[in-house]
This record gives structure tokens, sequence and C-alpha cells, in this order.
């Protein structure tokens, strides 16, 4: 149930490349974004109202929490905390659109596919958490200076230099295996449930596993990853 599977490979230079599952679903949810931003934004009016109303109030909420967490910095990062927070939201609740393998009075109901949400591989997570934490080394230079931001891996005293370092690689631990965890226990308990009761019980459960945690993951994950390079472009050494 969990393992993922190969839907094809692609040849380039040589080299195979497996695209995998969670790629496709990856794809998948680009692609609603993608199309999403294009209908939401193609005739914008000088007086909103309706869809286009509540699209600005979240920009809105968006460049005011950039600006209050990064400062000098918020025009460069509220797109990718934003982008961030869709990709996470849409990718936790797309599994909902999967049908069910069903087993119901000795008879089985497969589907031709399923869809299954790309947080519970870790892969995709870990991937998230890599770029989190290179954004937060980057925005760290770019505040401080190459100097500055070696200085302060010593703050308060130098013998803080390996537990500075070692931070780092904790916070990308934390991000990647937080979500992944969350998402994957909830994929396997859905599961769980709907093979014991596959009519009616799943729906009421899935309000929770599959939207509320889903919705409170992706809050968490942007959340640390927003407190992290907040504090890279924000703190200064004494």
């Amino acid at each position: 149930m969990l393992e993922i599977n190969t839907v094809f490979t692609l040849m380039v230079g040589g080299f195979a490349i497996p695209i995998t599952e969670t790629v496709i679903v990856s794809w998948a949810v680009m692609l609603i974004l993608i199309i999403g931003s294009l209908v939401l934004t193609r005739r914008l009016k000088e007086i909103p109202s309706g869809s286009q109303a509540i699209l600005e109030a979240g920009i809105e909420f968006l460049n005011t929490f950039a600006a209050r967490q990064f400062g000098p910095f918020a025009k460069q990062l509220a797109p990718y905390i934003g982008t961030l927070f869709l990709f996470l939201l849409c990718a936790n609740f797309i599994g909902v659109l999967s049908p069910s393998h069903i087993v119901l009075l000795g008879r089985e109901f497969a589907p031709p596919f399923l869809i299954r949400p790309p947080n519970k591989d870790i892969n995709v997570t870990a991937s998230l958490a890599l770029l989190t934490v290179l954004l937060t080394l980057v925005c760290g230079f770019a505040a401080r200076g190459i100097g500055g931001w070696f200085r302060n891996l010593l703050h308060p005293v130098p013998l803080m230099l390996p537990f500075n370092l070692l931070e780092y690689g904790t916070r990308l631990l934390s991000l990647s295996l937080r979500l992944f965890g969350n998402i994957l226990g909830g994929f396997v308990v859905m599961h769980l449930i709907i093979g014991v009761m596959p009519i009616g019980i799943p729906m009421v459960f899935s309000l929770y596993f599959d939207f509320f945690d889903g919705f409170i993951q992706a809050v968490v994950f942007v959340f640390l990853s927003s407190l992290y390079i907040s504090e890279a472009v924000t703190m200064h050494i004494d």
C-alpha cells in the first residue's frame, strides 16, 4: 500500500530517470495551481468583488505577514511563502479525489488508479525542507554578509560553533520528518478505516485526516520556515 511505483522512465543523455506516482501527482498539483492562478487573474477589475476581493484580501494578508517577518526582504520572500503554503495545502488535500479500493459483500471494486498525497513521500518533504534551509543560508549571507554570518556561528561564545552548525541539520530533519510523518500517518489510518468500514464512516474521518490535519500541517511547515528565515534576516550580533 505504501510502495511508490514507477509509472514510466525517461531516458535523458543515456541516464534513466524514473517518473514515480509522487512525481505525477506533484505535477498535477502544480498544474492545478497554475490554472487556478490564470483563471483568478484573467479579468481583474479596478474595484474588486467576488473571488477577486477574496484573492486580494489573501495577498494583503500575505504581504503584511511577510513585512512583519522579513522586513526589507519581504518583497522577495512573500511569493515563496505564499506558493509554499498553496502547494502544501493542495498536495495534502488532493488525496480526497482518489477513488477507493472497496471490498463489499464479497465483491471487490478496484479503481483504475489511485491519487496519493505526495507529502507522504519523504523525498518530497525533504526537498521542501532543504529548499527552506538553503534559503535561510542565502538570506543570512545577504543580510549580514559572509563574514557576519560566520561570526554569528560563534555567538554567544565560540564553543557554540558545532551546535550552531548542527542546528541547520536538525531544522532539516524536523521540517521534513514532521510533515512526512503526519501525512503518512493520516494516510495509513484512513486506509485502515476504509478497509474496516468502507461506507459512510471514512467520510467523517476524512474531514479531520484529509482536511483539518492537512491544513494544520501546511500552516506549521510554513510558520516554521518563516521563523527560520526571519531569524536569518533580522537577528544581529551585539
